[in-house]
């Protein structure tokens, strides 16, 4: 019995010894990595002050505050309006880069400094109150107006560049077909070998279906981004004849022959146009001129 009660203490000490001495080390591991993790702690963020003190005051406050203002206004824009002003800024080409945000913000500070530079002009010149409310309105109003016809004459630009491009970019991409390779090679090749609206367009549906998207999808967001008749007709075009299982160099030959009659008849059209713009100013200043000329030394002797 004692031999039991013996035995059964021993083994007790024993795995309580090995406990204490687990225990022991686990604590002395603890208190090592809390050591570590403080002065290591301590050390990198003494190296962020080193850095926040390296960098400028721009990159610091103002870089920050406005992330964050564009972030907050982000959120209060109504997303239908966001999405269109998005779509009409990549029609116009993104011009400096401007998202939606930056460009409602650049808008609404117009629509405040030109009221403010107006109305302390008409104040220099001390025109009634009257005078000053109607400046003050037709500049709010110009402010209003002026960012929408700026996106509009850039849309118009690009649209005519895309359709002065897009013959050669698709006697491009047929040539690269007839060659062996495959449509999404023929437009790298584009790609690489022309720059241009065109181009650009055709690089971010590339970009697109590497991402994931099919070349449906890719080709309509040309479609959308460019806002070209003759562009849609192609894309709807290369769509339903890989709908349909047709050779795609036939269809763009066909097509490239169309834009290029259509591009001829536009430029007939506006020859044939000339000649009745060209009357407002020979009426208006080489008429009088003449008249003036011929019938003025006959005028005199007369008198």
């Amino acid at each position: 019995m004692l031999l039991y009660i013996s035995f059964f203490i021993c083994a007790s000490l024993f795995f309580y010894s090995i406990l204490a001495l687990a225990f022991k080390f686990e604590k002395k591991t603890n208190i090592q990595k809390r050591i570590d993790y403080y002065f290591l702690h301590d050390a990198s963020s003494g190296v962020e002050m080193e850095l926040e003190e390296e960098l400028s005051f721009s990159d610091r406050i103002i870089k920050p505050f406005w992330k964050s203002f564009k972030t907050r206004l982000q959120k209060r824009l109504n997303k239908e309006k966001a999405s269109q002003l998005d779509l009409k800024l990549a029609q116009a080409g993104h011009p400096f880069g401007a998202s939606a945000v930056e460009f409602k913000i650049f808008q609404v500070s117009l629509m405040v400094i030109f009221p403010i530079i107006a109305g302390g002009y008409a104040f220099l010149l001390h025109v009634p109150f009257t005078i000053k409310m109607i400046i003050c309105l037709v500049s709010f109003l110009g402010a209003i107006m002026l960012p929408k016809y700026y996106l509009k004459l850039k849309i118009g630009k690009r649209s005519k560049w895309a359709l002065k491009e897009l013959p050669d970019t698709l006697d491009l991409i047929t040539t690269s077909l007839e060659a062996g390779l495959g449509f999404d090679a023929a437009l790298s090749k584009v790609v690489s070998k022309r720059k241009g609206v065109v181009s650009d367009e055709f690089k971010l549906a590339l970009e697109e279906i590497r991402l994931g998207n099919t070349r449906k999808e890719a080709l309509i967001g040309i479609r959308e981004r460019l806002p070209v008749e003759e562009l849609k007709t192609v894309i709807s075009s290369i769509i339903q004849a890989e709908k349909l299982g047709i050779g795609l160099v036939s269809v763009l030959r066909v097509q490239t022959e169309d834009i290029r009659e259509q591009r001829k008849q536009r430029a007939e059209e506006a020859a044939m146009k000339a000649p009745i713009k060209m009357m407002f100013p020979l009426v208006l200043f080489i008429f009088p001129t003449l008249f003036i000329i011929l019938l003025g030394p006959v005028i005199l002797e007369f008198i």
